[in-house]
């Protein structure tokens, strides 16, 4: 990296720590604020990360005039306040997925963006992993022929009271939104991001929010997805993608994988591991600073309007559960 990049992050919880984290190993960066909603937090996250400038409002560090790019790691609910804020303020942005709460959202936040011609993607930092590209590479050279089916979880055991914000519907809880991306966007990257019809079912639990839901994507060619997630329930969290002339297993956690098992017809199957330098999010830091440098607005890895159009296919999903959130006012969207 020619040049040093300085990043800011708005908030101190677990995610920003582990980008935080990171960051470290990202060539080039220089993590050089933090923002907090006290001066507390903002000075404990700054000495554990040894950040030399700390704010005690979201407001002050979008003017800091030292950084160049904002980490958004705030909860779902903020994440479109919280990244118009820095994008008006002329910062470059890196948003935490989900992108917004819902596809409205969505539209509002890239609007914005490119109103004020500003870098913005959604911090879908698998997409970044070296594994996922090989994936990728594969996908499209046709080493398994053409992609027809993908299956893929994430579930995990939340406690109610530790892991509280994930089934808060204040919080936009629930397991879609907080885990069910990943593989929906994984659906994405490899048969694109509109399926003409989506068909899914969603266990909600006490607070209202989905604890369990399947969501399976069909494709204009007859493709399909069959996508798991949950909050109260531990699942294998691995994903598999069949094509015509073989498979590609992507090898739990599929979401920070290190490995993956290609099997094509008349061939052993050959294990391709490709460990992580890092804890895996200095990855996408590094893509979002390539494309600072080279003056992009956006990624083409994990591009604007597909963010838009996995946010719509999440809100397709809940229509279907009936689980709207309180800040989400008025009747449905009518793209949805």
């Amino acid at each position: 990296m020619a040049e040093l990049i300085r990043w800011g992050i708005i908030g101190t919880g677990t995610i920003a720590r582990k980008f935080a984290e990171g960051l470290a190993f990202a060539r080039g960066a220089e993590l050089r604020a933090v923002g907090s909603r006290t001066r507390d937090t903002a000075e404990a996250f700054g000495e554990r990360y040894q950040i030399p400038n700390r704010h005690e409002s979201y407001e002050s560090l979008a003017a800091d005039p030292e950084v160049d790019v904002v980490y958004i790691a705030t909860p779902h609910p903020w994440h479109k306040e919280n990244s118009m804020l820095c994008l008006r303020a002329g910062k470059a942005v890196l948003c935490e997925k989900p992108f917004t709460v819902n596809q409205e959202e969505a539209l509002e936040l890239v609007a914005c963006a490119r109103a004020e011609k500003r870098f913005l993607m959604e911090a879908m930092w698998t997409r970044f992993l070296p594994v996922i590209g090989e994936v990728r590479r594969l996908v499209q050279s046709g080493a398994i022929g053409r992609p027809v089916l993908m299956r893929g979880d994430f579930g995990f055991y939340g406690d109610y009271e530790e892991d509280k914000s994930a089934f808060l519907p204040e919080l936009a809880g629930g397991a879609l939104l907080d885990v069910g991306i990943y593989p929906i966007s994984l659906a994405s990257m490899i048969f694109g991001s509109s399926p003409s019809d989506i068909i899914s079912a969603a266990s909600l639990g006490r607070l209202g929010t989905d604890e369990l839901n399947v969501v399976t994507l069909v494709y204009p060619q007859g493709e399909m997805a069959i996508t798991s997630s949950a909050i109260r329930l531990e699942t294998p969290q691995d994903a598999v993608i069949t094509g015509e002339k073989g498979s590609i297993h992507i090898h739990a956690p599929f979401w920070c994988a290190e490995k993956i098992t290609v099997s094509l017809e008349g061939k052993e199957p050959e294990v391709i591991e490709m460990p992580l330098q890092g804890n895996g999010y200095n990855y996408e830091a590094e893509a979002v600073m390539e494309a600072l440098l080279a003056d992009e607005l956006e990624s083409p890895l994990m591009p604007l309007d597909e963010s838009i159009a996995l946010m719509g296919i999440l809100d397709k999903a809940r229509k279907q559960w009936g689980l709207r959130y309180p800040m989400e006012r008025g009747e449905w969207n009518n793209r949805v």
